[in-house]
C-alpha cells in the first residue's frame, strides 16, 4: 500500500446537533491522523456550525458572513459500506455516448431539467468530486447551488455547503479556475508523487487539505477510506470526467450510476466518453449494472443503475 500523506485541517461536520469545527489555515504535509475538534475565529472563510445555528459564509470575496438559525437536522442518508463513502457517478452524454466534443469546446449540453437533476444529487452528498481537466475547462464551482438546494441539504442533516474534492495525479491545476474563486466550503485535492515538491507547494496554496496517495497513480481505495475517516464523507458524488470515472469503476468503488442521455450526436473518435482510461481486456471484467429506474422528460432519458460488481 502506498504511503498516504496529508496537509490540512479538520472538517466541519454537524449531524444531529453534534458540532465539529474546521480550521482553514495551511500547514506542512504530515502523516494522516484523526483530526482534533477545534474552535476557530471568525476570520474568513470559515465553516462553523452548532446545534441550532450555522455559519453562513459570504458568496463574495471580502463580504462578511453571518450566523443563521437552522432547524434540527434529520439523520444523514445511509450508506452500504462503513469504511468507504457511498459513491455516485452522475454524467450526461449524447445519444452516441460522448460527454464533450473532440476539442472539449462543448461539455455542457443537457437541458435545464438535467441541470436541476445535478443540483438535486449534490443536495444528497457530503462532497462533490471532479477531475482536474473538468474543473479547469468548465466554469463550475462544485457547490450546492441556489438557496432551495441548500435548504434541502440542511433538512437532510447535511452541512449547508458540500465539501469539494479535486483529483490531479500530476498536480497540474489552473489557480484561476472558477472552483478556486468561490471559497464557500473546503477544497480537498488528491494527488500523487508525480506532482513533485514544487507542484505540491502550488497545490497547498489552493487547497484546504491535500493528500498524496500513490506514486504515479492515485490509490483510490486508500484515498476514499481517508476521506471517510478524516472528513466523515459518507456520500460522495463524482461528476467526471471520463478518466476519473474509469479509475473508480476499475477499482470497484462506484455504487450507483446516474446517466442522462441527451438527444444530440457529436461523433469524433477523440471525443471523450463517460468512462475513459485503459479499459478492460475481456468481457468477464466488465462492470455489471442493474437498471434501477428510468424516466423520460421531453427528449431526454434519466437512468439510474446499481453497480453490481465490487471487489472483495
Amino acid at each position: 500500500m502506498p504511503e498516504v500523506r496529508s496537509s490540512g485541517h479538520s472538517p466541519l461536520r454537524a449531524h444531529l446537533g453534534t458540532a465539529t469545527v474546521a480550521q482553514t489555515s495551511k500547514s506542512a504535509v504530515s502523516r494522516v491522523s484523526k483530526p482534533a475538534k477545534r474552535v476557530i475565529s471568525n476570520a474568513m472563510p470559515t465553516w462553523k456550525s452548532a446545534t441550532q445555528q450555522v455559519w453562513k459564509p459570504a458568496l463574495r470575496t471580502g463580504a462578511a458572513g453571518r450566523m443563521v438559525t437552522i432547524p434540527r437536522c434529520a439523520p444523514p442518508l445511509a450508506t452500504r459500506h462503513s469504511s468507504l463513502p457511498f459513491v455516485l457517478v452522475n454524467m450526461a452524454m449524447t445519444a452516441d455516448g460522448k460527454i464533450a466534443t473532440a476539442n472539449r469546446a462543448i461539455s455542457s449540453f443537457g437541458s435545464r431539467r438535467d441541470r436541476e437533476h445535478l443540483l438535486e444529487l449534490r443536495a444528497t452528498a457530503d462532497a462533490v468530486m471532479a477531475g482536474a481537466r473538468t474543473v479547469d475547462s468548465a466554469k463550475i464551482n462544485l457547490g450546492p447551488g441556489p438557496a432551495k438546494y441548500r435548504r434541502l441539504r440542511i433538512n437532510r442533516g447535511l452541512d449547508e455547503y458540500n465539501l469539494r474534492v479535486i483529483i490531479s495525479g500530476s498536480g497540474s491545476l489552473n489557480p484561476e479556475a472558477e472552483v478556486f474563486q468561490r471559497r464557500f466550503s473546503p477544497i480537498i485535492i488528491l494527488t500523487t508523487r508525480r506532482a513533485g515538491e514544487r507542484g505540491l507547494k502550488k497545490l497547498r496554496a489552493l487547497a484546504d487539505d491535500l493528500i498524496v496517495c500513490g506514486e504515479r497513480e492515485i490509490d483510490f481505495q486508500t484515498a476514499l477510506k481517508w476521506l471517510r475517516e478524516k472528513w466523515e464523507i459518507k456520500r460522495l458524488l463524482c461528476e467526471g470526467g471520463g478518466e476519473l470515472n474509469g479509475a473508480l469503476f476499475r477499482a470497484g468503488l462506484v455504487d450507483e450510476l446516474h446517466l442522462t442521455i441527451c438527444p444530440k450526436m457529436f461523433g469524433g473518435r477523440e471525443a471523450p466518453t463517460i468512462v475513459e482510461g485503459s479499459g478492460i481486456p475481456k468481457l468477464a471484467d466488465a462492470t455489471q449494472l442493474k437498471l434501477k429506474s428510468m424516466r423520460r422528460i421531453g427528449s431526454e432519458l434519466f437512468l439510474v443503475y446499481d453497480v453490481q460488481r465490487r471487489p472483495s
